[in-house]
């Protein structure tokens, strides 16, 4: 592989045999150390190899992984309120394993034993996978592509295209590809990063979530293994499940994240102030009424943030344990789709704003750029682009009006 970029990651961490668990004081101390210099880092674009390493050395990738294959055992609702706190640690981080995490979903729930043995190794070896989904280009977004995965004639496939967004392949030791078959259908493989023939670009210029590596992976005539392949069928078949809204809510769970950094910042920020205006109601901002009540504010959408994320994990919860249990129907994946929808409408009415109002009790001095404190609306818009709200809210509206279904694909 070749790595576009002047940072060269660490050698990674062998894996732990016993993984930090959700509330443990070994989390606690992993998501504090992360949190250090994570505003240092955002503002000067210094990579969180580290932190990424330090996550694999405490298991942290393998949360959701039954304590029986090695794992934390976490529930939804434990992960998504761990995956908040990471998230107020270094969004950066927390999105950077959002593929992980996906992948992590698709091997516990894995119908084939096989496959899922393969995959549950790899996870709780502590190797990090990334993706290479989404395309830049003239398609639609969704399960188009220019990619292709073509049979070769020595045996096992090959891989040709480009990928943008490759958030987290940066940092992984594999990229799960999604491409093109030459029938039209499409197929997956999951692959090393070091493969030859595989180049990953460090080359994300989004104005938000900086460092998360979402940027280009290049696939020239790289070689598929016959086990490293796996058929996806038609794109107009797919069943998304449970696993499209996890995606889609990891994004929220992330927002809330930021939130509560915005909260620690706003009271940080109105302790230390020594001054106030001259015709404010105080001599110190922390005194001042009206300064209180903004960092109220924001301390009321960080609970309401926290709450809807955490009720949409439930809902999701009743989808994996019916997928688990062998009796997945469409009325459990409808329900967490439209749970995942609806929290995103609803925090997204208010993130943007929340993050906006550190200002309110900062004054113009927090809008210096020493102090970075404008990541946090940078970072909270970014994660929400992914999916346009309005096409969120139309759907939800169309369901409850109409009684329409919603998108097939992870995607939405």
């Amino acid at each position: 592989m070749s790595t576009d970029t002047s940072l060269a990651p660490p050698a990674h961490p062998a894996g732990t045999p016993d993984p930090v668990r959700p509330g443990s004081p070994e989390l606690r101390a992993l998501l504090d150390r992360i949190s250090v210099d994570a505003d240092v880092r955002d503002r000067d674009r210094v990579a969180p190899f580290d932190q990424i390493a330090w996550a694999k050395e405490a298991g942290l990738g393998r949360l959701r992984v039954p304590v029986a294959d090695g794992g934390a055992g976490a529930s939804l609702r434990e992960f998504f309120a761990t995956l908040i706190e990471l998230a107020e640690a270094d969004s950066n981080v927390a999105h950077i394993l959002r593929t992980h995490y996906w992948f992590v979903e698709q091997q516990i729930t894995a119908p084939d034993p096989d496959s899922q043995a393969r995959g549950l190794a790899l996870i709780t070896s502590d190797k990090l996978v990334g993706n290479g989904f989404s395309e830049q280009g003239g398609r639609a977004v969704g399960l188009s592509f220019d990619t292709t995965i073509t049979p070769h004639p020595d045996g096992g496939h090959r891989l040709n295209g480009t990928k943008f967004y490759s958030t987290g392949t940066l940092y992984s030791d594999y990229t799960q590809i999604w491409a093109a078959v030459p029938d039209g259908t499409i197929a997956g493989a999951v692959i090393p990063i070091d493969r030859e023939g595989v180049t990953v670009e460090d080359d994300w210029d989004g104005f938000g979530q900086r460092l998360t590596g979402t940027g280009t992976t290049r696939l020239v005539d790289v070689h598929v293994r016959d086990e490293e392949f796996f058929d996806l069928g038609h794109p107009d078949e797919l069943d998304p499940g449970y696993n499209g809204a996890f995606l889609q809510l990891y994004l929220q769970a992330v927002t809330v994240g930021i939130l509560r950094s915005v909260r620690n910042d706003a009271v940080a920020w109105v302790q230390k102030r020594s001054r106030n205006f001259s015709h404010a109601s105080s001599a110190t901002a922390a005194e001042d009424r009206q300064v209180l009540q903004v960092v109220g504010e924001i301390s009321a959408d960080v609970f309401a943030g926290e709450a809807i994320v955490l009720a949409a994990a439930d809902v999701m919860q009743r989808a994996f344990d019916s997928v688990v249990d062998g009796a997945p129907t469409p009325a459990a994946t409808e329900a967490v789709q439209l749970a995942a929808a609806q929290a995103k409408v609803a925090i997204d009415r208010f993130s943007y704003a929340t993050a906006a109002k550190l200002f309110d009790v900062g004054g113009a001095s927090a809008t210096q750029r020493i102090h970075n404190l404008d990541r946090h609306w940078r970072n909270a818009r970014t994660a929400s682009t992914h999916n346009p709200t309005f096409l969120k809210a139309s759907a939800i509206g169309d369901h409850e009006v109409n009684g329409a279904g919603f998108p097939g694909n992870a995607y939405f």
